[in-house]
C-alpha cells in the first residue's frame, strides 16, 4: 500500500502527464502547420510518451491498490510567434515536471514508502534526458532559426530515436 500523501500527489501528476500530452499535440500541430515535418513527429512522439508516463502511474496505482484519479486539464498553448517559442515552452514544461517528479519522490521518501521511492527512479532518470533534449533542441532553434532545413536534419539524426526503454514501468493498457 502506497502512502496516502504520495497517492494524492501521484494523482495530480497524473493530470500533469495528461496537460504534458497535450501541449506536445499543440506544439506539434504548430510544427506540421509550417511544414516541418520531422519536428512536429517528434513532437507527436512526445506527446504520446507523456501519455505513457501517466498511464505507468495508473497502472502504478492500480498494482499497489489504489484509488486513480484522472483530473481534468488545462487547454494547452496553441498559439506561437515563430519556432523558438513552442520549444522554449517545451524546455520550461520539462524543467517543471523535473521539479514535481522530485516533489513525488521527496514525499515517498519522508512517508518512508520504499516501493513509490524505487517507482519514481525511472521517472528522474527520464526527466534528466527529457530536460538535455529539449535544451539541445533548443540551442539548435535558436542557432539555426533562419534555416529550417538545418533544423529537420539535426531532429533526423540526433533526435530521432524510438528505441523503447527495456527498464520502464509498464502503461495501464499495454
Amino acid at each position: 500500500m502506497a502512502a496516502s500523501r504520495f497517492v494524492e500527489q501521484l494523482n495530480t501528476q497524473i493530470g500533469n502527464e495528461f496537460a504534458a500530452h497535450q501541449q506536445y499535440v499543440a506544439i506539434a500541430v504548430h510544427f506540421d502547420a509550417l511544414t516541418m515535418p520531422r519536428v512536429a513527429a517528434f513532437f507527436y512522439r512526445q506527446a504520446v510518451e507523456e501519455r505513457d508516463h501517466a498511464m505507468m502511474m495508473v497502472q502504478y496505482l492500480i498494482d499497489t491498490d489504489e484509488h486513480v484519479t484522472i483530473p481534468g486539464v488545462a487547454s494547452p498553448k496553441t498559439d506561437f510567434t515563430d519556432i523558438e517559442e513552442p520549444v522554449a515552452l517545451a524546455v520550461a514544461q520539462e524543467q517543471a515536471v523535473s521539479a514535481q517528479i522530485g516533489e513525488l519522490t521527496g514525499i515517498a521518501r519522508d512517508e518512508r514508502d520504499f516501493a513509490s521511492d524505487q517507482f519514481m527512479q525511472w521517472f528522474i532518470k527520464e526527466q534528466v534526458e527529457e530536460v538535455a533534449t529539449m535544451s539541445d533542441l533548443l540551442a539548435v532553434v535558436r542557432r539555426c532559426r533562419d534555416d529550417i532545413e538545418d533544423i529537420e536534419e539535426w531532429v533526423a539524426r540526433e533526435a530521432d530515436d524510438e528505441a523503447g526503454d527495456p527498464t520502464a514501468p509498464r502503461p495501464a493498457g499495454s
